[in-house]
């Protein structure tokens, strides 16, 4: 049987770059390690709060669950048409690798694509595994991570400051500086020469960029899961689940995620943040999905799914856009525009893609990022998976 396009996951995959853009744009306005270092108004410290509980670190898992979910059903695709799987991901993969190596170096130190490239190897290992066994893995690894944090948040509950694990202070004056002000050849060299960490640890480094992965993986298997019960495949008969889920799981992230962010600095408000932020990316995917139910042919369905579609495409014009709007070399706005302001930004950048993706599909059936990345995964100037060949039955000797 064909396989058919899952509509409402192009949908939330549209929600999750909005998510992304929105608390990017810490990132683009203040740089990647000044963003938790910032001088604000009483507006703008308000809009800052709002987007570390209900932004910040609860869409990109979203876009993880998804990226899970999409590699389940592309796997179903290849086997129904006799494929070799793994072949075809390692290609996929290695282009993403590509792809956020040129994009982290060249444009923006935020990249995504290049964890996700390398995540997608060790996915690999779950591609044949039985469906229970996908689920047990993810909950067991959900468990460890949360243990790890809780263990570390035991230690570190008497600290009341995070300054030891920040940027130091001649790092974010200089980037300042640099991003505000700089030449194209100036960002690009500080970006990739200037060390942020210089002053911390190496074992502390390695810790962090070890965890970080490992952290993000349940809901990658937790998508895969998804995918593999066949879970918003038929939004309608699934709305009761979609609305119980969503009165728990957004109340308890937002109530952890919240208590994380709004009380005293010390290694207990780190678990809640990190234990919180999963559980609401859950919510916000089983609240869209009961919303999907009720509105799936509106025009603002519609135009989520239209960004979804082109999600590799919009992704990477979110960071020329707005490099282009803050960094020195385009409008120099680094620092300047603030954080409420930034939300209106990025909703305003947000609904042009989504007009803008809308039009596009009405004429071009992908984006060219997409179609890009088909090309190579298939290896096919059409971008269409190849038929296996046939071998033609040998007749036996005694026939000649």
């Amino acid at each position: 049987m064909k396989q058919q396009r899952v509509h409402l996951i192009d949908g939330m995959r549209g929600l999750s770059l909005f998510g992304i853009l929105l608390a990017n744009l810490l990132i683009f306005q203040f740089g990647i390690w000044g963003k938790d270092d910032l001088t604000l108004s009483p507006v703008d410290n308000g809009a800052y709060t709002f987007v570390k509980i209900f932004i910040e670190g609860s869409f990109m898992p979203i876009f993880t669950f998804l990226f899970g979910y999409s590699i389940v059903k592309m796997a179903e695709s290849l086997k129904e048409k006799d494929l070799m799987v793994k072949r075809y991901f390692v290609r996929r993969f290695l282009f993403l690798i590509l792809l956020g190596v040129l994009h982290g170096t060249f444009l923006w130190e935020g990249d995504i694509l290049t964890f996700y490239g390398i995540f997608g190897f060790f996915l690999l290992l779950f591609i044949n595994r039985k469906t229970k066994t996908i689920l047990i893995w993810g909950l067991m690894m959900f468990v460890f991570t949360n243990a790890i944090l809780l263990i570390g948040a035991g230690f570190a509950s008497g600290v009341k400051s995070t300054d030891e694990f920040s940027a130091s202070a001649s790092y974010l004056e200089k980037a300042n500086e640099i991003y505000a002000t700089g030449t194209y050849t100036e960002i690009y060299q500080f970006r990739n020469n200037e060390d942020p960490l210089s002053d911390l640890p190496i074992a502390l480094v390695f810790v962090i960029f070890t965890l970080s992965p490992i952290i993000m993986a349940p809901l990658f298997l937790f998508g895969m899961y998804a995918a593999r019960v066949r879970l918003f495949t038929n939004p309608r008969d699934e709305g009761t689940s979609y609305l119980k889920a969503t009165w728990i799981l957004l109340p308890l992230g937002i109530l952890m995620k919240g208590v994380g962010e709004l009380a005293p600095i010390n290694g207990w408000t780190d678990f809640l943040i990190g234990a919180g932020a999963p559980l609401l990316a859950l919510g916000y995917i089983s609240a869209f999905a009961y919303l999907y139910t009720k509105i799936a042919n509106s025009i603002f369905m519609r135009a989520f799914e239209s960004v979804g579609k082109l999600s590799l495409t919009n992704y990477i014009m979110q960071t020329v856009i707005c490099t282009t709007i803050f960094y020195g070399y385009g409008l120099g706005l680094f620092g300047k525009l603030g954080v409420l302001n930034g939300i209106g930004l990025g909703t305003l950048i947000f609904v042009v893609q989504c007009i803008f993706s809308t039009i596009y599909l009405r004429y071009v059936p992908r984006g060219p990022l997409e179609f890009i990345l088909r090309i190579w995964t298939n290896f096919s100037w059409n971008g269409h998976t190849k038929k296996k060949r046939t071998v033609t039955n040998i007749r036996p000797r005694s026939e000649f």
